[in-house]
């Protein structure tokens, strides 16, 4: 790759990782500052959720459609509509009248973010030689990692102290630089002079397996960790006041997590996928036998953040090397299964609450993750290995 090309790369990937980091804290947002809106919008908290939980289903529902909508669009000109569309999602989301404009900006800028989830990682994949497009996929994933790390506590902060409205127009200056800088850097075509529309290796049986392994495995983390607070306070007796420093090294853990998963991405996919599903499985299973201890419950806290976050940019990376068709629409069907195992898992851990405890939820969560994991390890006679699979390919000479 010619050197201007690879730093214009280069600069368009913190682009990308920058625009990771701004949807996800706009997505979780209005958690944080759900009683600061109620209050000012004189709603109720649950109508104030729908903020949320609209957003999310958007999400779910709008990424294949989307994506096959716009397949044709040239990846640079769409995700550069794709970030003016937030930008303007979010400026009508800061001065919002009334609650029905907030809504219907929040269900917009909802649509953009199932559209740029599905395109941007592919694009990101796109601009590197096949070689480091793993590690480029978990250089991208960082900005998501540091979303629930950084984003969310400083808008809700700077929310709570000059009014929510200007967290998201905060959001929205962001989201207008990162714009700017995609249209401005980032390369019209991939290092080999073409989009990857299809995967590396791709294998219909094998994708599908993933989506399955995904909705599983990512619904059993959620089943456990939504209701993580509840069960650290009243299992794990921690005090209320160390609930923000526990998440906050949590969070820290999942952005290592994003960093180390990326030198396996590219030579060793396959582990990346199941080492954190163990990790993760072995980590719940910790907490629901040891969960009192606190130096282990920390631990254990630790050990999933940074796998559940290694474990989203493996999921993101193997989607496009196993592509049966367009590595867009695949990446679209992956992100989809994604959010489904969240919603999943949240439901599954509430009604679990309710009838048998809040212990309930981590060994609920170990079984199906470990069912995640039974089935990734069952591939090998699921869809018979390839001799190019690239769980052989040599390690990467160079990151991106």
């Amino acid at each position: 790759m010619h050197l201007t090309t690879q730093r214009r790369a280069a600069w368009a990937l913190v682009a990308l990782a920058v625009g990771a980091f701004t949807y996800v804290t706009a997505e979780v947002l209005p958690i944080g500052l759900l009683t600061v809106m109620a209050a000012d919008l004189d709603r109720s908290p649950s109508e104030t959720g729908l903020l949320v939980t609209g957003y999310a289903a958007v999400v779910v529902l709008a990424s294949l459609p989307l994506t096959r909508l716009t397949r044709r669009v040239p990846r640079r000109r769409l995700l550069t509509a794709t970030l003016g569309v937030f930008v303007a999602g979010m400026l009508l989301t800061a001065v919002a009248p009334n609650y029905p404009v907030l809504l219907g900006a929040r269900l917009l800028v909802a649509a953009t973010q199932a559209l740029f989830w599905s395109v941007a990682t592919p694009a990101a994949a796109a601009m590197f030689p096949p070689e480091v497009r793993g590690r480029a996929i978990a250089r991208m994933s960082i900005g998501s990692s540091l979303g629930p790390v950084l984003g969310v506590p400083v808008g809700t902060w700077l929310g709570q102290q000059v009014g929510w409205r200007t967290a998201f127009a905060l959001a929205a200056a962001v989201g207008l630089i990162t714009c700017v800088t995609v249209a401005t850097l980032m390369p019209r075509v991939g290092s080999g002079g073409h989009e990857p529309g299809r995967g590396a290796t791709p294998d219909a049986r094998r994708y599908a397996l993933l989506i399955v392994a995904t909705v599983i495995g990512v619904g059993g983390y959620l089943t456990a960790y939504t209701y993580i607070t509840p069960f650290l306070l009243d299992f794990g007796g921690f005090a209320p006041a160390a609930l923000s420093p526990l998440l906050l090294a949590s969070g820290i853990s999942g952005v290592a997590g994003t960093i180390v998963v990326g030198r396996l991405l590219d030579s060793r996919p396959r582990t990346a996928l199941v080492g954190p599903l163990a990790l993760i499985t072995c980590a719940l299973l910790t907490l629901y036998f040891f969960g009192a201890l606190h130096p282990v419950a920390v631990v254990a806290l630790c050990v999933t953040g940074m796998s559940f976050s290694a474990l989203a940019a493996a999921i993101a990376s193997r989607a496009l090397q196993v592509a049966p068709g367009s590595t867009d629409i695949a990446s679209a069907g992956s992100g989809s299964a994604f959010n489904v195992g969240i919603a999943g898992g949240s439901l599954l851990g509430g009604a679990l609450i309710d009838h048998s405890g809040v212990r309930s939820v981590t060994v609920a969560g170990a079984v199906l993750t470990a069912a995640a994991l039974a089935a990734l390890l069952c591939e090998r006679w699921v869809a018979p290995a390839r001799a190019s699979a690239p769980e052989q390919a040599a390690p990467a000479r160079s990151a991106p």
